[in-house]
């Protein structure tokens, strides 16, 4: 499915006293693992606060086309599992949509069964790289078709017998960690990921959860070594999914940038692999209260009120990037507002996203007359505390190239910009955030989308 066919632009206003407590829908990273690990347990799985965007509800239909049995009964998700290793071959190629992480991860997971399973994504996902996933299920005897470039569509056969590898990851990546873990599952002996750098580790906890054989060791330079043995029995499990800390950010950062805001986000997800942005934005100076601290399912979840502030530019150290990486854009919005410089190294990883992110924020920052310097891996951004001159008195839209977290972001500023910020696209707004303008009109922001001319 692509957005790309009848875009949608909206509008952002300068807004004041955002005001109102809101609840964040569920982590997209424990949506998607919620509904795979469910497919895949013995039993019966039970999900409150799923995410229910396009992307996650895409890996449960290849959940179900596996087998697994998914159905809603008022608020809660129910599945019944397969069992570990009795996944199903599907009949049709599995489509991810837009879905990176599902479709890696499910990569993983059915590769290396003994039967044919063929991808295929949208536009965007289609011209990003699958490789990384690739070679190391190619190291364990997977039989890989795919496009130009290790890219969609792509078609995985494993062997009779999957051999088990060491496989150290060469990039700061939680998908190629958690795909070759998951291609573990199905796999005899044990199946070591060594990872240099943490990254968001629910997959190790959520396995644990549903009952694998799973330890992670780490040493004193921080390297951490995960083992999983292979074949072994998970049983279902009862999961509230924590909201999301990557779509908290577009209210909490709308929250410190425009004038007289106080706003309560409640059950948000604090996994320490997560949170660098509300870390980075604390050292520039914002109002965040962390209250109600509390563990569920296993992970740090708390309620964050958030109040107008007067931040100051930082340099954001590099090695935070992996726990922040998807809050880069609406990081360099709130520095176009901050007083001074803000410095972000490290980004090189966000060429690869849903869009070149990079390249996307830093030409929408200056379409919107912020001062800002785009490096091969970083980005500079001199900010003007209360927007002034920010934003377009007439015309020019920020192109979003089918990507939501650069909509969002985009949005958020033009609520504090002395002119309107427009966005050429807000549908795939859809794909992470579905209640993104609904919880944002409701605080009291000033978004408009406009008419849709095809409808």
């Amino acid at each position: 499915m692509s957005h790309g066919s009848n875009p949608r632009p909206a509008t952002a206003r300068k807004s004041s006293d955002l005001k109102g407590t809101l609840r964040i829908p569920g982590d997209k990273s424990i949506s998607h693992r919620s509904f795979m690990f469910g497919g895949l347990a013995a039993g019966e799985t039970r999900i409150t606060g799923l995410l229910e965007g396009e992307d996650v509800i895409n890996t449960g239909k290849a959940m179900q086309a596996m087998g697994a049995r998914i159905r809603k009964e008022g608020d809660t998700w129910i599945i019944d599992g397969v069992g570990n290793g009795a996944l199903l071959a599907p009949e049709a190629p599995l489509d991810f949509g837009n879905a990176g992480t599902g479709c890696r991860l499910t990569m993983g997971l059915v590769g290396v069964y003994d039967f044919d399973s063929t991808f295929i994504g949208d536009a965007s996902l289609t011209k990003r790289p699958m490789g990384r996933v690739l070679d190391p299920l190619r190291e364990m005897g997977v039989q890989v078709k795919s496009a130009e470039g290790d890219r969609l569509p792509v078609t995985l056969r494993g062997p009779k017998t999957p051999n088990p590898i060491t496989y150290r990851v060469p990039m700061a990546s939680a998908q190629v960690k958690s795909a070759v873990l998951l291609a573990g599952l199905n796999t005899p002996g044990i199946t070591t990921v060594v990872e240099p750098v943490m990254t968001r580790d629910h997959t190790e906890k959520m396995l644990q959860g549903f009952g694998a054989n799973l330890t992670v060791e780490t040493d004193a330079e921080g390297v951490r070594t995960i083992r999983l043995e292979g074949r072994g029995k998970l049983t279902g499990q009862v999961i509230d999914v924590p909201g999301d800390p990557s779509s908290t950010a577009f209210p909490l950062v709308a929250g410190l940038i425009v004038p007289g805001s106080d706003i309560t986000i409640l059950n948000v997800l604090m996994n320490p692999t997560r949170t660098g942005l509300i870390l980075t934005l604390q050292e520039m100076g914002a109002n965040i209260e962390v209250m109600n601290k509390r563990l569920a399912g296993g992970e740090d979840v708390a309620d964050l009120r958030v109040r107008h502030s007067e931040l100051k530019g930082v340099t954001v150290p590099e090695d935070r990037a992996p726990s922040m990486i998807d809050e880069y854009p609406v990081l360099a919005v709130a520095a176009a507002f901050a007083e001074g410089t803000t410095v972000m190294n490290g980004l090189e990883e966000l060429r690869v996203k849903e869009s070149d992110r990079l390249s996307a924020v830093a030409d929408g920052l200056k379409l919107n007359g912020v001062d800002c310097d785009e490096g091969e891996a970083s980005l500079v951004v001199r900010g003007r505390p209360g927007g002034k001159g920010l934003g377009k008195i007439s015309g020019g839209q920020v192109k979003t190239h089918l990507d939501h977290r650069i909509a969002m972001s985009f949005l958020v500023m033009g609520l504090a910009s002395e002119h309107p910020v427009t966005v050429d696209d807000a549908t795939m707004i859809a794909t992470s955030f579905p209640e993104f303008m609904g919880l944002m009109t409701g605080l009291g922001a000033k978004i408009e989308e406009a008419e849709n001319k095809a409808a």
